[in-house]
């Protein structure tokens, strides 16, 4: 998946340091909180909204690519060095500073939207500043995210830096021509890491070489930040072409391969001999409670890493029951290990080549979209695409992912779908996939929630993981609601990746608080599902890199279902499940305690009508 925390992706989570931590579960109520007149409450919540969109462009102002991916364009010329220890300690100053603010107007007086925005936001910067304890910048480059593959993904051409005017072309040129100082402070930033101990596995890093190798070229014709060279608007002046064409070459040839390059000798040299043997978080000094804190953000809950892995079992037990119902239905004899082999090596289940891949994905959206309306009365406005992942990611990227749009409508929604190795991605696992990453999953939460006008710009554009990440692991669950999984096998597919996020509970919490090792985690995984080698190795390596993040999924999902299941049985006839979804998705991203609290008020609203 995608978004990072997940609303401006993962490659920029680097940059959201002052607005994509997770409230805690008591963050937010909406009762008021004092006896306040209504006009003084009022001003209060006006205030408060000012200050919101202050802070907003402040924070922009910080952090520039973040204005790109939202579609705000002011500051495409800019990259600060945000892994520098001044950088770092001006957004700590940055967060206390808007904290006090908000603080000083307070909450008494406030209900509904107006409360709950104050209180995410009071949330959101403490637990910012509690996550400053923990030195993740000692660690900033592995095979998901780094300072270098994100500036591919905006300087290609086909990412969320636009090339369309002069001006955008000489805004990337003075943007790219930071990266040399960005990829030196990582390195120095590494060079610190290990002096203190802090430093990545080695599984993750000798990814790391290969990446890097793929994206110097020496000719810069083939390198991919040719791309807007390539895709040049004809309409350009001459002398512009002439030049931006030479600008472009003198980037590459001297100042992004030599960077690359020295960087990529470091981790081969110098960083790789030092890093570790182990691989969990728990390893490292405070690793403990680093971990524990990056469990309570992903999941928007109090649960510890020791709850969470019995959830997961207890996940993993259940779903193993769904699937030996569907190998009676087609009456398949043998081992459930048997019946995973037969999925994954069975030739009806490939796709004869990347164009039959992609013709699946579009013909399951016509498909779907056709019974949308039966279940949503609440859609986004925002257009959307299906397209593959690019080459020089896809070997490291998960089997598809979500790019939310711009604000502006120029760029769509995107389900990026993974074309590497083939054989590999099987015709049973794309209907769920297709659910979760695009419509009704990240698409319909995602889109719907930055075009939520009236909701302050942090709310908009930031998020909880366990919200976006169990909607789209929920959306999987409407599957036979929206005409799919009306094959056995599909379905199988459905409960295979619905078992995936089980797994993942315990996976990542054994990585990260049990002391299991890389192999043990994929043996795991290939015991209990039929993902293939390739997939098992790619998630494992994704949960070293991200420590507690794909706790996030099941955790959500299970709230959306109890939450559900309960307006269910409350309300009877008069439950409509279109109502339900657009109840659960209006508010956009909110906490899981705060989506129960919400959904409460809303049976108690129908009952009483």
């Amino acid at each position: 998946m995608t978004l990072r925390p997940l609303l401006l992706s993962l490659a920029i989570a680097g940059a959201l340091a002052a607005c994509d931590r997770a409230p805690s579960t008591d963050a937010a109520t909406t009762t008021p909180t004092a006896n306040v007149s209504t006009a003084d409450a009022a001003a209060k919540a006006s205030q408060l909204k000012q200050l919101y969109a202050d802070y907003w462009e402040a924070l922009l102002k910080l952090n520039p690519v973040i204005a790109t991916f939202t579609g705000d364009n002011r500051y495409n010329d800019q990259l600060p060095d945000s892994g520098s220890a001044a950088y770092r300690q001006q957004m700590q100053q940055f967060t206390e500073e808007w904290l006090k603010k908000a603080e000083a107007i307070g909450s008494a007086g406030l209900s509904g939207q107006d409360l709950l925005s104050y209180e995410i936001f009071v949330a959101d910067s403490k637990d910012t500043l509690e996550g400053f304890q923990y030195p993740d910048w000692q660690m900033p480059v592995n095979q998901m995210r780094s300072t270098a593959t994100l500036a591919v993904q905006l300087g290609s051409g086909t990412g969320a830096q636009p090339f369309k005017t002069v001006k955008d072309y000489d805004n990337w040129l003075a943007r790219a021509g930071r990266l040399p100082v960005l990829l030196d402070t990582e390195i120095a930033n590494m060079r610190e890491g290990m002096k203190t101990g802090v430093v990545m596995p080695r599984a993750l890093m000798e990814d790391v070489i290969p990446q890097l190798d793929a994206l110097i070229k020496d000719k810069p014709e083939e390198s991919l930040f040719w791309g807007p060279i390539t895709s040049m608007p004809k309409e350009f002046p001459e002398a512009d072409r002439t030049r931006l064409t030479e600008a472009f070459r003198k980037l590459i040839l001297e100042q992004i391969n030599p960077a690359y390059q020295k960087q990529r000798d470091f981790i081969a040299n110098e960083y790789l001999p030092k890093t570790r043997d182990s691989v969990g978080l728990d390893k490292l000094p405070n690793g403990a409670a680093w971990y524990a804190f990056n469990a309570r953000q992903s999941t928007t809950t109090d649960k510890s890493p020791a709850e969470i892995h019995q959830i997961g079992l207890d996940e993993v037990a259940r779903i193993h029951g769904e699937i030996r119902k569907v190998m009676a239905e087609v009456k398949f004899e043998g081992s459930m290990q048997d019946f995973f082999k037969f999925m994954q090596t069975d030739p009806r289940f490939s796709f004869k080549d990347q164009k039959a891949l992609l013709e699946h994905y579009r013909a399951l959206e016509d498909r779907i979209n056709q019974k949308i309306p039966e279940q949503f009365s609440l859609v986004p406005k925002a257009p959307f695409e299906i397209r593959p992942i690019e080459p020089f990611r896809e070997k490291s990227a998960a089997g598809g992912e979500y790019m939310i749009p711009s604000e502006d409508g120029s760029r769509p929604g995107i389900f990026y779908v993974n074309t590497y190795d083939l054989p590999t991605r099987k015709t049973w696992d794309a209907e769920d996939l297709y659910l979760h990453e695009a419509i009704p999953g990240h698409h319909f939460q995602l889109a719907l929630q930055i075009e939520l006008k009236d909701m302050p710009t942090f709310r908009r554009w930031g998020g909880e993981t366990a919200f976006a990440e169990g909607w789209g692991l929920y959306a999987e669950s409407l599957g036979k609601d929206l005409g799919v999984y009306t094959d056995p096998y599909n379905y199988f597919g459905y409960l295979q990746n619905e078992l995936w996020r089980a797994i993942r509970l315990v996976t990542d919490t054994g990585l990260h608080s049990k002391g299991w090792t890389r192999e043990q985690v994929i043996k795991y995984m290939l015991d209990n599902s039929a993902e293939s080698e390739t997939q098992a190795t790619a998630e494992a390596e994704r949960y070293v890199a991200w420590p507690g993040q794909a706790l996030a999924y099941k955790i959500g999902e299970l709230k959306i279902k109890e939450v559900r299941a309960k307006a269910e049985k409350e309300l009877g006839p008069k439950f409509d499940v279109r109502e339900f979804h657009a109840e659960v998705l209006k508010d956009g991203s909110v906490p899981l305690d705060v989506l129960e609290q919400k959904i409460d008020r809303w049976i108690a609203a129908k009952k009483a009508a």
